[in-house]
C-alpha cells in the first residue's frame, strides 16, 4: 500500500494530540463529525471513503466512558465502511488498574474494555505505559505496546544532573526504575508503601541512600499525586540534593495540582496522553505525537517497531 492509503482520524478526547501525531505523520486528520442528540446520545460519523484503506482512530479512554464508547463506534463504523485494516491508537489505557480481582465479587475492567476493542472490530491496538503490562495478554489480536522511555530519557539526559538516583514511588514500579538506573548506571531506591484503602497512605519508607544525590522518580501514571508527593518530600528529608518525577499519563484528580505544587519537587514531567486539567509551573509536557506517528508510519509499512518498545523501562 502507498502512503494514501493510511486514514488518521481522532476521537474527541484526544483531537489535540491526535492533529500533532497527523502533522508528526505528514497528512491531514480524516473528518469525522459526532452528532450529538438532546439527550445526549451520540452517533460517530466517518465523513469521507475508508474503503480498503489502514484506518488509524486516536482515543485515549480516560473518563468519561463516553471517550471509550466513542473508540468504539468509531471502529464499528469503520468496519461497516469497509476500511481494510483497523488499528486502535489508545495513548492512555483506562480501566488499566482494574488488571485483576484483587478482592471478591469486582469486574476485572481492563479484560472487558479488550473484549469490547476486539468485538467492535479492531484488528489491532497500539498503545503506550500500561498500568500492568500483562493487559497485552488479554487481546487476542496484536498489540502495540510503547514506551514513554523514548521519551523520558533523552530529556533526562538533556538536564546535564549528575549523582542521579532513580526512584520507584512503590515495589510495583521497581521494574521501571531499576530499567533506567541501569541505562543511567545509577543508584536504585524503592519507596515503600503501605495503603489503608485506594488513594489513601497510611506509612512509606524510603529503601536506599538519596543523600547528596538528584533523586529522578519514574512511574506510568499520577492520580491524586498522594504518593508522588509523600515520596518526594521523604526524599528530600532525608537528604537528597533534589527530585523530580517523570510520569507517563497525568490522570490528575482531586487536589493533585495543589500537592504537586506545594511539594518539594522540582519538576514533574508528564506525556501528553491525557490533557492537562490546568497549567502549573512545576508540570512539564513532553509529547508522544512523534513516537505514535513512527509506529503507525511503521505499521503501515510492515516494518519493525521494535525500537519503540524493546527494552520498554
Amino acid at each position: 500500500m502507498n502512503n494514501q492509503d493510511v486514514k488518521i482520524f481522532s476521537g474527541s478526547a484526544s483531537r489535540y494530540l491526535a492533529e500533532r501525531v497527523a502533522e508528526s505523520y505528514g497528512k491531514p486528520l480524516g473528518s469525522l463529525a459526532i452528532e450529538r442528540f438532546s439527550d445526549g446520545e451520540f452517533q460517530p460519523i466517518i465523513s469521507e471513503s475508508v474503503r480498503g484503506s489502514f484506518f488509524f482512530i486516536i482515543q485515549s479512554t480516560f473518563p468519561s466512558s463516553d471517550n471509550l464508547m466513542e473508540l468504539l463506534m468509531i471502529i464499528d463504523a469503520a468496519k461497516r465502511a469497509s476500511a481494510d485494516y483497523i488499528t486502535a491508537v489508545i495513548p492512555y489505557f483506562g480501566l488499566a488498574r482494574q488488571d485483576r480481582k484483587d478482592r471478591p465479587r469486582v469486574a476485572i475492567g481492563a479484560k472487558l474494555v479488550a473484549n469490547l476493542i476486539t468485538a467492535a472490530g479492531a484488528n489491532r491496538v497500539m498503545t503506550m505505559d500500561l498500568h500492568a503490562g500483562q493487559i497485552q495478554g488479554f487481546f487476542d489480536i496484536p498489540v502495540d505496546h510503547l514506551s514513554s522511555s523514548a521519551i523520558f530519557i533523552p530529556y533526562i539526559e538533556s538536564l546535564g544532573l549528575d549523582n542521579l538516583a532513580f526512584a520507584s514511588p512503590d515495589v510495583g514500579s521497581t521494574k521501571r526504575a531499576r530499567g533506567y538506573a541501569q541505562h543511567f548506571e545509577a543508584d536504585l531506591v524503592i519507596c515503600d508503601k503501605h495503603r489503608k484503602r485506594a488513594n489513601e497512605i497510611e506509612s512509606m519508607t524510603v529503601i536506599g541512600d538519596v543523600r547528596g544525590k538528584n533523586v529522578i522518580i519514574v512511574d506510568d501514571m499520577v492520580d491524586t499525586a498522594g504518593t508522588l508527593v509523600n515520596a518526594a518530600n521523604l526524599i528530600m528529608e532525608q537528604g537528597a540534593r533534589s527530585v523530580r518525577a517523570y510520569i507517563t499519563h497525568p490522570v490528575l484528580s482531586g487536589k493533585a495540582y495543589e500537592r504537586i505544587e506545594a511539594s518539594a519537587l522540582t519538576e514533574i514531567g508528564v506525556c501528553d496522553t491525557i490533557p492537562l486539567k490546568r497549567q502549573s509551573d512545576k508540570i512539564k509536557v513532553l509529547s508522544v505525537a512523534n513516537i505514535f506517528a513512527t509506529a503507525i508510519r511503521n505499521t503501515h509499512e510492515h516494518k519493525s517497531i521494535t525500537s519503540l518498545f524493546v527494552g520498554a523501562l
